[in-house]
């Protein structure tokens, strides 16, 4: 066993070294006393040399420890983010230390794709985890005195109350930093050793998305064209929160948008800003809400109508009469099947012949991480793997599995991509939804309609991602 592989660093020694000096001298921090400090190095070096230039650069005793060069490279890759595979122009260094910490924090961020940053406080230390293709990382550790000036920092330019220290609250930036501009939005949330801050970063830009590229099959896409280019009913995408959802919206949006519509959306908050679109930003605390907002869209002769989120029979009870008087609703709700949207509608209180009558296409969808083109290993596949209900849909001899490589920070995933079950309403369907028949899976298999299991097993049989990320779907279905 190679005991190289176990080597961690630590996320309080980190901010030791300088990203710069990390890949300059090819070095990483182990252990740091008053007098001396002991790196890791690569092996076969001269390493009286790179310990005397290291001493006067830190002015300390330097004790190098030597491990293969391959060793290093990973740990640089993962520990060290090199700004040149980043996406983005804004060259960062990140210190703790300096006044702009925050500022460069958020760009990093937004430089490494990711959706969400949490800071947080703990009894003896204080920590930033960054959210990255779903799954959280470990940054930085904060001084506990340097938490609160942090918190106060972010309080002040999102225009919150600083002397507020026990009501959660929300608030928003409007970023800039370079080349860069995007919104963020602020949560704070008293904890028991101190605030917890959430800034959910926000993409302005809707121009670069595409339903194309967003993962339908074919099939799907087909089916889902349908339903968003009838002139009038419901469409509704279900999911968890993190599945897309919004994404798949603007891509309808940004394909509906015409000289020849108006396109009104009311949103918490406007993720994206697309132009010829006119987007309201729901203020609950004032009486905006999703429901005031529809019946003030009635009046302005829309064509299309997106809500952000049916969460109340109120609402739900606007989109069915905005879909009854001739408008196209574009909306999400929270389900875990496309088909179980026809349930949760009717539990809200909505006629079962009302909503057979206005919905015209429902969609689930969820987010699949995609493994690293770069360094994934074909393996041999035991069905053991699979949770114990499921039958597969083919044989399975072999498979793909995550490695780690500096393209993908060694996690052995890359990118996400988005696995959908689309479900056109016909008359039939449509009856069925009338009579309160809610078992129809043959029906949906005449119809040649694809769940989510099948669509996420059909990823994992092209090697595009792996058996544990598709796990939670194949346990559902």
């Amino acid at each position: 066993m190679n005991l190289t592989e176990d080597i961690v660093i630590l996320t309080d020694n980190i901010h030791w070294l300088t990203k710069d000096q990390a890949w300059h001298y090819r070095v990483l921090p182990k252990s740091k006393t008053e007098k001396q400090f002991s790196l890791y190095c690569e092996d076969g070096i001269n390493s009286n040399a790179l310990a005397s230039e290291l001493e006067i650069l830190l002015g300390l005793e330097v004790k190098l420890n030597p491990i293969p060069a391959a060793t290093i490279a990973r740990l640089l890759s993962k520990y060290y983010i090199k700004d040149n595979v980043l996406q983005g122009s804004a060259q960062l260094q990140i210190n703790h230390r300096e006044d702009d910490f925050l500022m460069n924090l958020i760009g990093e961020a937004k430089n490494l794709k990711s959706s969400d940053i949490h800071i947080e406080s703990y009894e003896n230390k204080c920590r930033v985890r960054i959210r990255i293709d779903g799954m959280m990382v470990e940054r930085y550790l904060l001084k506990r005195d340097e938490y609160p000036a942090l918190i106060n920092k972010i309080k002040i330019i999102s225009n919150l109350d600083i002397a507020e220290k026990r009501l959660p609250q929300d608030g928003r930036i409007n970023f800039k930093h370079g080349d860069q501009q995007f919104d963020i939005r602020v949560s704070i949330l008293p904890t028991l050793h101190g605030e917890k801050v959430v800034l959910r970063l926000l993409n302005n830009d809707a121009t670069e998305i595409d339903l194309n590229s967003l993962g339908f099959s074919q099939f799907d896409l087909d089916n889902y064209l349908q339903g968003a280019k009838r002139p009038n009913g419901i469409l509704l995408i279900s999911g968890p929160t993190g599945s897309g959802k919004t994404t798949t919206l603007y891509a309808t949006l940004k394909l509906l948008n015409k000289e020849t519509r108006n396109i009104l959306t009311i949103e918490d908050p406007v993720e994206y800003t697309l132009e010829g679109v006119n987007q309201v930003q729901l203020k609950e605390s004032i009486g905006l809400s999703f429901a005031a907002a529809l019946r003030t869209f009635l009046r302005q002769d829309p064509d299309v109508i997106m809500v952000g989120e049916i969460r109340d029979t109120e609402t739900a009870n606007m989109a069915i009469r905005a879909a009854l008087t001739g408008h196209l609703v574009l909306s999400t709700i929270h389900t875990n099947s496309a088909w179980g949207t026809v349930s949760r509608l009717i539990d809200m209180g909505i006629p079962p012949f009302l909503v057979a009558s206005t919905l015209n296409t429902t969609v689930a969808q969820r987010l699949i991480r995609l493994l690293c083109p770069y360094c994934r290993e074909e393996a041999p596949f035991d069905e053991n793997l699979y949770p114990k209900q499921f039958k597969p849909y083919s044989k399975v001899n072999h498979h793909f599995v995550p490695k780690g490589c500096e393209q993908c920070y060694y996690t052995g995933y890359k990118g996400r991509k988005a696995v959908y079950e689309v479900i056109p309403i016909d008359q039939e369907l449509a009856f069925e939804i009338k009579t309160g028949n809610m078992h129809i899976q043959t029906l949906l298999q005449e119809r040649g309609v694809q769940t989510l299991a099948e669509n996420a097993f059909r990823l994992f049989c092209e090697g595009l991602t792996s058996i544990e990320d598709i796990y939670p779907l194949l346990f559902n279905y």
